[in-house]
């Protein structure tokens, strides 16, 4: 009972914040649920500011919220066409100009982690020179042979792991109780949808995961057109801390500094989209966490990524599941699109593909051939809902990631380039990886390894018999143990194990047989 009145007590506190600020002032009353009306009007009437000021109150609301509000504002930050322009510029301190903590604390996790002192592990340690929800960075000056080098060190927020636990215990609470009382917020698995993005928050506040995720992707990436990947110190890396190469760049929010250089900005918002779809489609493996704060241009022009703490990874079914819609949508072809999501399960059976096609129609044609800024994404995204809900399609967790991360890899793209064609820009990635993975060469490789996976579980064959037949002595070393059971029915136990071992054989040729099939169904 203590617990359950805490979360509504923060709760509601939180909803009193934002209401105060004038968060709710600038809601479209249009876009809301009738059941929701209510509930705004209230919001907007205890509202101490208005519609003007309530934007650049924005951020420091939210900062008051916590770490885990902070994110979601790292996310509207992205899409100035859903929350205004005003709003979204006032919201883009969230990404890297958070209140830093102070320097000492940073060198005692430093001292911390590696049991040493801080001028034993770097030369120069900087003041804090940028600072999120969950870490602020510092310049530093390592010893590299006879030379030295500059290196940028992540450090952990003190105390943040607690607020973070605190903040989604009270969204899992939230949760619970909306998919106990509404039929929608099941559908939505909204419990799923906070335990998945609780999952990655924790792995983002391991930095030793972090380093590994962006060694993965340095490797990955090596050959790509105008993109990097900071090189990590394993060295200088503990849990709390991490090092990494020193970029020299101009972070993507910095739209007047990027102009000042000359920058082809509608050039580079095509390269945030095609980046990211090549990393999704290509590797399964994207950066989740691709706000303007965590991108630079280099001094050579190349794309930088960092903080990898949030990674989204798709299996090979869901990457072609993901190109064949995307290509679907790029092509006008939306039975294409329809039966993706038959076949990948998104739309339950019993609807008819006909009607889907229709509904997925009603979507594309609207945003076909237009610009982003001629395109409305709330009024999209409310009739995305409403097929959704239509059409009995329920969130598929493990594409949660996927779909956040679009929407502000769009909106970055979008603040670069607001005349965006974004089926144009995606195309040639898209059409790429499906000529390679789906076309007759992807099959014959497709072929090819199945054939390897065959060859190497026959070659297992041998190994996994004799593990049966060592099985099965010691279960008839086992049944002999009895003196008295065996000289009662000598016969009968002959049979018995007779029988015993034909039982033990046969299963394991029946398993044999069996992961064959599902090999060579793969």
């Amino acid at each position: 009972m203590i617990r359950t009145a805490l979360h509504f007590i923060r709760m509601a506190r939180a909803g009193w914040v934002l209401a105060r600020e004038g968060v709710f002032s600038q809601i479209d009353p249009s876009l809301v649920p009738t059941g929701l009306t209510l509930p705004l009007a209230l919001a907007r009437l205890i509202s101490r500011t208005n519609d003007h000021s309530a934007a650049s109150r924005l951020p420091i609301a939210i900062d008051r919220l916590g770490p885990s509000y902070v994110k979601l504002g790292q996310f509207l930050a992205t899409r100035a066409d859903l929350i205004g322009m005003e709003a979204a510029r006032a919201l883009e301190v969230l990404q890297d100009r958070m209140s830093p903590f102070p320097k000492a604390e940073a060198i005692g996790t430093i001292e911390t982690a590696f049991g040493q002192k801080l001028d034993q592990i770097f030369e120069e340690f900087s003041e804090p020179i940028a600072a999120a929800s969950i870490a602020q960075v510092h310049k530093a000056k390592i010893r590299n042979g006879h030379d030295s080098k500059y290196v940028a060190v992540k450090i952990l927020r003190p105390g943040v792991e607690r607020r973070f636990n605190r903040d989604l215990a009270d969204m899992l609470f939230a949760a619970q109780l909306a998919e106990r009382h509404f039929f929608e917020a099941r559908r939505l698995r909204l419990i799923e949808v906070v335990e998945t993005l609780s999952r990655s928050v924790k792995m983002e506040m391991d930095f030793r995961l972090e380093a590994a995720a962006a060694s993965e992707f340095y490797d990955n990436t090596l050959d790509d057109p105008h993109f990097r990947v900071p090189k990590i110190d394993w060295d200088r890396t503990a849990k709390s801390v991490l090092t990494l190469e020193w970029v020299d760049g101009t972070p993507l929010s910095d739209l007047s500094a990027l102009n000042d250089r000359g920058i082809d900005l509608p050039a580079l918002g095509s390269l945030v989209i095609q980046s990211f779809l090549r990393h999704a489609v290509r590797d399964g493996f994207f950066h989740a966490d691709m706000h303007q704060g965590n991108l630079f241009l280099d001094t050579e022009g190349n794309l930088v990524a960092v903080d990898y703490g949030i990674t989204g990874r798709l299996g090979m079914k869901e990457r072609k599941f993901l190109a064949k819609i995307l290509y679907g949508f790029i092509t006008r072809d939306y039975h294409l699109v329809a039966s993706v999501h038959f076949e990948a399960g998104y739309v339950p059976p019993h609807h008819n593909i006909d009607d889907f096609a229709q509904a997925i129609r009603a979507i594309g044609e609207p945003i076909h051939s237009r610009t982003a800024d001629q395109i409305s994404m709330a009024k999209l995204l409310t009739l995305l809902f409403e097929i959704t809900s239509l059409f009995d399609m329920k969130t598929r967790t493990e594409l949660i990631l996927l779909q956040k991360t679009m929407v502000v890899v769009e909106g970055v793209a979008r603040s670069l380039n607001p005349q965006l064609d974004m089926w144009s820009t995606a195309e040639p990635v898209v059409r790429s990886w499906i000529e390679k993975n789906l076309g007759p060469i992807g099959k014959l490789q497709e072929a090819g390894q199945t054939i390897s996976a065959l060859g190497l579980m026959f070659m297992d064959l041998p190994d996994l018999v004799h593990r049966g037949q060592k099985a099965m002595i010691q279960l008839e070393a086992r049944l002999n143990t009895d003196e008295d059971a065996r000289s009662a029915a000598a016969s009968s136990s002959f049979n018995r194990q007779n029988t015993g071992l034909f039982s033990i054989q046969f299963p394991l040729w029946i398993i044999a047989a069996l992961l064959a099939i599902i090999l060579m169904m793969r």
